[in-house]
């Protein structure tokens, strides 16, 4: 069993508390000691990495995955290459994502059914490298509803299962389970990129929202749902929906019943995708900021800044992911998003932090019952040691060339620490 020892490293423990000066032993794939007194480890029979200078924190996770999203612009980009290349596709944005210290990825959904799966079974047999995966399904859509792209003329099949009513729910959630899905997602709300079903809208019913829940329940599986709407978002939450994207749209009731749910539930506020439009980083694409006007955008922000703030104050775990996979959103660029907490919804750094750490790894833990998201006795090592003090500025975490060790499961994917590993004597 693999014994190592990060030595005199500045340790940020994503527990609360403040960073100290100090060094972790691990053993196996878990933490087994932290030291706030460096030196003070027995280093017999350790490999030693020494740190001096550098921070030592947990690896990051993404909480709102697509792996088979790679520079998408339109639908036809997740419909139309074969599953042969879209697989290899997927393996390549897993790789990235490992690359950029994201160690554990909440899989929204795929564009395809097995892709996450295929995936994440080969990560899991250390086939390919990847980060820890919860594998999303197709979305679960209803008919007219975000993800429904046929019209009477043209039956066009897109990245959905298309139900309507709670037994051909049922049926769509046994498919993904049957066919090794961890997550399940509900498109519940509209959307701005659906004229017909705007984002203030729910098309799909309470009762087919219970369905889909209690089923993958049944299975052991989580529920993530798409919702932008008030309705959605409180149907979501009294159906015991695990994790909510979005959640624009609010009043009180609806903070109030996430205040009522905020020891089981998390949510991701995807706010990259609504900064690129209006920041006109979206441009290029043919999607401008005087477009996303049209689109009601820059509304959507809006209320997107008053509900997670308030939800920030009364508590609610969220967990950074900000739907990353478009042309103007790449893989890799996912640590934005703790700069964009602080900016929009009135986070500290740490603060922020703590939502790419601490809460993805609670949530991660909330399916697998493995502790990881700090720096801690028991936790699972998935470990960072960066260049610099993220605290101080949180865009060295967008740096990949920062990011001098990467570990994953107690095992070292990349050390470029500048000092040779050595084996103390045992």
């Amino acid at each position: 069993m693999n014994k190592i020892i990060i030595s005199g490293a500045r340790i940020w423990d994503a527990s609360g508390a403040a960073a100290f000066d100090g060094d972790v032993l691990i053993i196996g794939n878990r933490i087994s000691a932290v030291s706030r007194s460096p030196g003070q480890l027995s280093r017999s029979g350790c490999q030693v990495i020494e740190a001096k200078g550098m921070t030592l924190m947990p690896g990051l996770t993404e909480g709102h995955a697509h792996l088979s999203f790679e520079a998408v612009t339109s639908t036809e980009d997740l419909i139309t290459p074969p599953p042969e290349e879209h697989t290899l596709l997927t393996a390549r944005v897993a790789k990235v994502l490992l690359d950029h210290g994201f160690t554990s990825a909440w899989g929204a959904s795929e564009a395809k059914l097995r892709l996450g799966v295929a995936v994440r079974n080969e990560v899991d047999a250390g086939r390919l490298p990847g980060p820890r995966i919860r594998a999303g399904s197709l979305e679960i859509t209803v008919t007219g509803g975000m993800g429904d792209e046929s019209k009477l003329h043209n039956p066009r099949k897109g990245p959905s299962i298309i139900v309507d009513g709670p037994e051909e729910m049922r049926k769509a959630v046994r498919l993904c389970c049957r066919e090794g899905c961890d997550n399940i997602k509900l498109d519940v709300s509209g959307d701005p990129f659906y004229p017909n079903t705007p984002a203030n809208t729910t098309p799909m019913s309470y009762e087919e929202i219970l369905m889909a829940v209690d089923t993958a329940h049944a299975y052991g599986r989580k529920v993530n749902a798409h919702t932008r709407s008030i309705g959605g978002t409180q149907a979501c939450l009294k159906a015991g929906v695990d994790v909510l994207f979005h959640c624009e749209y609010s009043d009180e009731k609806t903070l109030d019943m996430f205040e009522e749910a905020k020891d089981r539930v998390f949510v991701v506020p995807t706010v990259s995708l609504f900064h690129t439009i209006v920041k006109n980083e979206a441009a290029g694409y043919g999607l401008s900021a005087e477009i996303g006007g049209y689109m009601g955008i820059p509304g959507l922000l809006e209320a997107s800044v008053a509900t997670h703030t308030a939800l920030r104050k009364r508590g609610i775990r969220h967990v950074i992911g900000g739907d990353y996979g478009f042309a103007w959103s790449r893989q890799g660029s996912n640590a934005r998003d703790l700069q964009f907490f602080v900016d929009y919804y009135g986070y500290t750094p740490a603060g922020a932090l703590r939502c790419g750490t601490a809460n993805g790894g609670a949530l991660m833990t909330s399916a697998n019952g493995e502790r990881m998201g700090e720096v801690k006795e028991g936790d699972l090592a998935d470990l960072l040691l960066v260049d610099g003090d993220p605290l101080a500025n949180l865009s060295l975490l967008c740096d990949a060339s920062r990011l001098k060790l990467i570990m994953k499961d107690g095992a070292v994917y990349k050390n470029e620490t500048g000092v040779v590993q050595h084996r103390a004597a045992a």
